[in-house]
């Protein structure tokens, strides 16, 4: 396996390890009777996720959003380009944001239709590849595309520090104007990306 593939299984590897720094351990765990001898232990994990979780799930974040320009850059460059790496690269980047929007909705910081819209959104473009793949057409990502990513990895980052540090100078939620900026790019860049390939599935046939 070569070097960016394994730059792409290390983002997928960070997934869980992300939810874990924002998702508390369950009640239900910690009160669970089988585990009462780890109870003080589990106690302050919580303690430590609600103190410091979201700052390191946030350098998380950052870190393997950041490898999916390096991984894609080395891959070019070292003419590394793989099929692997073509199937596995969107399915990491579709996890990472996924694993935040869902750890997001869990713990109250974003609005269920939010993640649902961006994944519908991921879930309608891919499908719609898999079909021109078959086809042998290649539909190239968009700038419009582009501008989604990053906009939606600003938008999780700003909820995941809640508004840190801007809230430090104005109570203005920032965050929330970021998901709502990222929700409506999304959806535009889903009528773009349909327009242009809508062909490729042929729906009146």
């Amino acid at each position: 396996m070569n070097l960016p593939n394994k730059i792409t299984l290390s983002r997928i590897m960070l997934v869980p390890i992300l939810m874990i720094f924002i998702i508390p351990i369950p009640d239900s765990i910690i009160n669970a009777g089988f585990l009462s001898f780890m109870k003080p232990q589990m106690l302050a994990v919580n303690e430590f996720l609600r103190s410091f979780g979201r700052y390191v799930a946030t350098g998380i974040f950052i870190i393997a959003s950041s490898t999916d320009a390096v991984d894609g850059y080395i891959a070019r460059k070292k003419k590394l380009v793989t099929r692997f790496g073509k199937f596995l690269d969107p399915i990491a980047d579709k996890l990472l944001v996924t694993a935040a929007l869902l750890a997001l909705v869990q713990s109250g910081d974003i609005n269920g239709w939010v993640a649902m819209i961006i994944i519908s959104r991921e879930f309608i473009v891919t499908g719609l590849r898999l079909v021109a793949a078959g086809e042998r057409i290649v539909i190239a990502a968009s700038n419009l595309g582009k501008l989604k990513t990053v906009l939606q990895d600003i938008a999780i980052v700003a909820a995941l520090l809640n508004n840190f540090p801007i809230s430090l100078f104005t109570p203005f939620p920032f965050d929330d104007y970021a998901m709502l900026l990222a929700v409506i790019v999304t959806v535009y860049s889903l009528y773009d990306y349909l327009k242009k390939n809508l062909n490729v599935i042929n729906i009146w046939n």
